[in-house]
């Protein structure tokens, strides 16, 4: 059986996304979930499933209860962060495609800045077998995903001969299309890239324009079967291919001890995978939203997609390619740098839009989006269809 074009995403909703909401992670949750339900035409009792992240606070039964949800049949937890944000949408989908459930919300709930800040690093060092890994970084002072990605970042530069202007020219697209979206956090602030090299350092070669802002907000995302989505109230966005990836010597953002660290192999597992079970290929997509925790890795993932080969992703957005009118729009929201920071489930709501045409900046003709999570971790992508 395959998975592909069973499911639909048919309803998304989010709060305001800020720096400091005023009210409880559950609140927010709740919020999001039911605007989401309201917005696929349905009533909170429709659903009888959610999936969501390891890291959620908000468990699924706490959120079932103050949403007012129908009794539950499916429920589950995806690992490793932003790398779980299209696994919670692969989820829901295999959910409904099999009869276990019949509407499954994923959704994802923080207050990452006023709260718990990821951006911090480690915090206590705990007798797990993903503390005994991080002891082997810690020791020389790395500490903070900032630290963990500049590695990565430093060596492919070495390799292809990449600067951080190329990778400001990821942060100037974003805040050029957060500068028109009403929603996102830099509204109205577009950046030079004058800008962006002048920002100080966090971690050489990471300035701070490089790194992906802290958000307090909730995202919410409703999938049902292709079927019963055509009879609801909003076009559907049909997930023609969702999935997850680890590769060899996978380590949680520290994957050092690879031959190559240059490129990042996990995701070139979910392309490969998306590619055989959609049936396109990079050519086919109009826009791509791309996880933009930090600017160099999204160099490396239009290497992985095969939207450029290896080492030549800083030639292909030179000139203005993942900008709204070139060939590749990427982020159209403004991204994680430029809307918020929610591990990436704000920018799974902008490929429905886009498939929708109903996103403020709209690509022309839009068939295909291609969606990542988190990378430097186990990770998962998806591409969303029009419903031909």
């Amino acid at each position: 059986m395959t998975l592909s074009r069973k499911a639909a995403v048919v309803g998304i909703g989010a709060t305001e996304f800020s720096k400091d909401s005023g009210r409880s992670e559950l609140q927010l949750a709740a919020e999001c979930v039911l605007t989401a339900v309201a917005d696929a035409g349905l009533e909170p009792s429709d659903v009888d499933g959610l999936t969501t992240f390891t890291m959620e606070t908000n468990s699924e039964i706490n959120v079932a209860r103050v949403a007012g949800l129908g009794d539950l049949t499916f429920f589950s937890k995806i690992g490793y962060g932003g790398g779980a944000a299209c696994a919670t949408v692969q989820q829901a989908a295999m959910a409904v495609a099999t009869g276990v459930a019949d509407v499954v919300v994923c959704y994802r709930a923080f207050n990452e800045r006023s709260g718990h800040r990821f951006g911090s690093g480690l915090s206590r060092s705990e007798p797990t077998s993903e503390g005994i890994a991080m002891s082997w970084v810690s020791t020389f002072g790395l500490m903070t995903p900032a630290a963990w990605v500049a590695m990565f970042a430093r060596r492919y530069m070495h390799e292809y001969g990449a600067t951080s202007e190329d990778f400001g020219r990821v942060s100037v697209a974003d805040r050029k299309h957060a500068a028109t979206n009403p929603k996102a956090w830099f509204y109205g602030k577009p950046i030079t890239l004058e800008e962006h090299q002048a920002s100080r350092w966090i971690v050489e070669p990471l300035h701070l324009l490089d790194c992906c802002q802290e958000t307090d907000g909730g995202q919410a995302l409703v999938v049902t079967t292709t079927e019963r989505a055509r009879d609801l109230a909003q076009t559907p966005a049909v997930i023609a291919g969702a999935a997850q990836g680890a590769a060899k010597g996978q380590e949680s953002m520290v994957s050092y001890y690879r031959d190559d660290i240059a490129g990042l192999p996990e995701m070139g597992l979910v392309a490969d995978q998306l590619w055989a079970q959609s049936g396109i290929g990079p050519e086919d997509v109009q826009t791509a939203v791309i996880y933009d925790h930090f600017t160099p890795f999204v160099l490396q993932q239009l290497e992985e997609f095969g939207f450029c080969k290896r080492g030549e992703a800083k030639d292909f957005i030179a000139d203005g390619a993942i900008e709204l009118g070139g060939r590749l729009p990427v982020n159209t929201h403004g991204g994680q740098l430029g809307e918020a920071y929610l591990h990436g489930m704000n920018g799974i709501a902008e490929a429905v839009r886009q498939i929708r045409r109903t996103a403020v900046n709209q690509v022309p003709d839009v068939d295909n989006v291609l969606v990542t999570a988190g990378t430097g971790v186990p990770t998962s992508g998806l591409v969303l269809s029009a419903d031909h």
